[in-house]
């Protein structure tokens, strides 16, 4: 018998974080984490602590700027092979978002799948940026396209990832990133030592580090030294950046 197709659904943004903003005048696309291979509905508890902490902290830090934080409810828990169904919808999202808001700039935030989903649609026109927190990257294939780069040229990228993660193998986001440096200037990774796949070991600064890198991209704000070197720096120095424990606490915004 052959395999069941997917029931027909549609993604959803799901409601702002914190109060909304009076005019917007850029967004956060929040994307949760997911499963290779599933046909059904994700469920909210698949939010994190960690990624539901964080878009707080991006909505206070956004919040005099007219940033709107929005979660993405993704149609199917899995990627599902080609039809990379979470990529597609964080895609659906950033039309939303236009529809919406009109043209405001769009960053892309991910964990886990959705990492993987935010770089893979960060050709969107739209966004301007792009965060992956531990992404579920494919292993290398030769006989198998390489997971694409070339969309995130004149985005700036941020990956972070556990170097202890047995659920997304650290190595796999680090040769990605290493391809994207090539086509895309600004792309940095920072390297959370010790720490695994829910980053709980270093959430503050792991949280620091995301909020920091977004008002830079979105606002134009000043980015942390760590943030400017790990930009400017050549591979791997750039990508192998340590984050350093207490990242954040003298951050003034």
């Amino acid at each position: 018998m052959g395999q069941q197709a997917a029931p027909v659904r549609t993604a959803g943004l799901g409601k702002a974080v914190g109060p909304a903003p009076t005019a917007v005048s850029g967004a956060v696309l929040l994307l949760p984490g997911g499963a290779e291979v599933s046909a059904r509905r994700p469920s909210p508890v698949w939010v994190t602590v960690f990624v539901r902490s964080l878009s707080r902290a991006l909505a206070r830090a956004g919040r005099a700027e007219g940033l709107a934080v929005h979660p993405v409810r993704y149609r199917y828990r899995g990627w599902n092979g080609n039809q990379a169904h979470p990529a597609a919808d964080a895609e659906w999202a950033a039309d939303e978002v236009v529809r919406r808001y009109g043209d405001v700039p769009v960053c892309l935030v991910g964990f886990g799948m959705g990492g993987r989903a935010a770089l893979r649609a960060g050709g969107h026109e739209a966004v301007d940026s792009v965060v992956a927190l531990a992404p579920c990257l494919p292993e290398e294939d030769v006989a198998a396209p390489a997971e694409p780069v070339r969309q995130l040229a004149g985005r700036r990228v941020l990956i972070v990832h556990g170097t202890n993660d047995e659920r997304s193998d650290p190595e796999l986001s680090f040769r990605y990133a290493e391809r994207a440096k090539k086509a895309n200037r600004e792309v940095c990774r920072f390297e959370v030592h010790s720490d695994g796949h829910a980053l709980h070991g270093h959430r503050h600064e792991v949280t620091a580090l995301a909020v920091d890198f977004v008002m830079g991209a979105l606002f134009g704000h000043a980015v942390s030294r760590p943030v400017e070197d790990a930009l400017a720096a050549p591979p791997p120095i750039g990508l192998r950046m340590p984050l350093a424990a207490g990242f954040g606490k003298s951050l003034r915004r």
